[in-house]
């Protein structure tokens, strides 16, 4: 048997790649209209960006238990590494480690301090080691090797949901002032969202993203996935623009952000995640 692979639906993984890689997936809740829908698992409305009273919630204890003891039923009880949305944006990763404890060392759980495609970067990182035969130790030391070489950037186009999410920390105090911005947003070190430069208008703001992708990836080989929350037009010209600045790129995707961070940034929110290569 293998070490298996545990994220969760925050990660944007395409059903094809997890089954390639067997990763597992827990999915996140996305509250609306009176309803509690499962990410990937119900039918979750497209706009549900614009509805006002939208919310989330992260995967519960029971939720992460009952997949973590089947992925590692199906290990042979090699063990599971399970690879979260960022601690600092979803209560998922304390409830991870909660639900982890019934298992003891068997299940080990990183923090990805990523968000979209970089969790999914950091769950195929340890995926790639489990299929290599490496053991429970060095799955789990591949995922938090892939941590850092992670990097995510996003356009936020309008401030009502952020205002709403509560999840961007020390930017909050220019929330409430702003008018006409079209902040550029990052995830700093510990995974938390925070301000990189408050821009005026969408062409500079998506721009000064590019450039900002440019910088961290530098020479290296690098993966990038672009997401877009019903912008799919704005998230191919960066794609293009990325494509065109950065030659050594291994692969890039343009996908949507998926409903549980939609509800958070709002339509027209175009962002990248990096992930820089071997």
């Amino acid at each position: 048997m293998a070490v298996i692979v545990v994220t969760d639906s925050s990660a944007r993984l395409d059903p094809d790649l997890m089954q390639r890689w067997g990763i597992r997936q827990v999915p996140l809740h996305v509250l609306v209209d009176g309803l509690d829908l499962l990410d990937q698992v119900d039918e979750v409305p497209y706009d549900v960006h614009d509805k006002p009273h939208a919310t989330t919630a992260g995967a519960t204890p029971a939720d992460l238990s009952e997949v973590y003891r089947q992925a590692l039923a199906d290990s042979g009880g090699d063990g599971v590494v399970a690879v979260h949305l960022s601690a600092a944006l979803s209560s998922t990763f304390s409830s991870a480690v909660g639900a982890a404890r019934e298992f003891g060392s068997a299940v080990r759980v990183v923090n990805s301090r990523s968000a979209a495609a970089g969790v999914g970067f950091v769950a195929l990182a340890a995926a790639r080691a489990a299929a290599d035969g490496g053991n429970l130790d060095a799955v789990e030391s591949a995922a938090r090797a892939a941590v850092p070489r992670g990097h995510a950037f996003i356009v936020v186009h309008r401030l009502d949901n952020l205002r709403r999410s509560g999840r961007i920390g020390t930017a909050a105090s220019w929330l409430g002032t702003a008018l006409s911005l079209k902040p550029l947003l990052c995830l700093d070190v510990d995974g938390r969202l925070v301000l990189s430069q408050r821009i005026r208008t969408v062409s500079k703001a998506h721009a000064a993203l590019v450039d900002a992708v440019a910088e961290v990836v530098g020479d290296h080989p690098a993966t990038l996935a672009v997401h877009h929350v019903d912008n799919h037009d704005g998230a191919a010209e960066i794609g293009a623009a990325l494509t065109t600045r950065l030659p050594q790129v291994n692969s890039m995707s343009v996908t949507d952000m998926g409903p549980v961070l939609s509800v958070h940034v709002g339509g027209g929110a175009v962002g990248v995640c990096v992930t820089l290569d071997d």
